[in-house]
This record gives C-alpha cells, structure tokens and sequence, in this order.
C-alpha cells in the first residue's frame, strides 16, 4: 500500500477497516502518542515524562508506558541504585510511527488553523447581522 493505487472493494475495504482498527487499538488514547513525542528527544525518567506531558496523573502515565512497553514501542530500563533509577526510551520499532505522528501533527495544525477561521466568521457573520438589524 506505499504510494500505490488501492482498488476500493469489499476485501479491500475491510483490510483497510482491520488495519485501522488495529493501529488505534495500539496507540489510542490522549496520552501514548505524545508520550511518544516527548521520548523523541531521548531517554527520560518517569517524573520527566509527567512534567513533559503535563496533566496527566502518575497512575495513568504508568498505564500508558507499560502498554508502550508491551506493544515494543518503549523500552524501560531500571538501574540498580539508591533509589532505584528507572528510564524509559523509544524502541526503533517506535520510529515507524514518524509518518504517521509527522501527518497527525501537520493535520492537528490545520484543524486548529480551520476552527480559528470558522469561529472569525462566525463572529463576522453574527457581527453583520446585528448591524443589519
């Protein structure tokens, strides 16, 4: 399916359905992908990762980063000291999801873009009608 034609079927429709359905089953939710992102920059420890991430409750962030762990996307890596030390970093099999975070942001940036101009006209419009009246 890179860069070639898909021939819209019932087979291929339900390939397609299937694939989907299995790549937001690994990375849904609100916090795995920019989770992800965060672990661009490199290895980072827990609260690191909860800083960087913001909102998110340290119950839920280790949730999130055993579900990584188990789908090969982090690695965590625990260091025998006092106290114990544990790091997490992306997998390079993470790395095959830089399209895909690359195209959701460029989108996520647009959608932003287009309800700032709809909320503009909104306001214009409703702005002309009170003038009109």
């Amino acid at each position: 399916m890179n860069n070639e034609q898909i021939i819209h079927n019932k087979e291929t429709c339900k390939a397609s359905v299937t694939a989907v359905r299995d790549t937001l089953y690994v990375v849904n939710g609100k916090w795995k992908l920019p989770m992800l992102v965060s672990l661009m920059t490199g290895p980072k420890r827990f609260k690191e990762l909860q800083r960087d991430l913001e909102s998110i409750t340290p119950k839920i962030l280790s949730k999130e980063l055993r579900e990584l762990e188990l789908n090969g996307f982090v690695k965590r890596t625990v260091y025998d000291t006092t106290p114990v030390t544990v790091i997490y970093e992306r997998t390079e099999y993470a790395d095959t999801l830089g399209k895909v975070v690359s195209e959701l942001r460029e989108w996520g940036i647009n959608h932003r873009e287009h309800i700032k101009q709809m909320s503009r006209a909104e306001a214009d419009a409703k702005k002309t009608m009170a003038v009109s009246l």
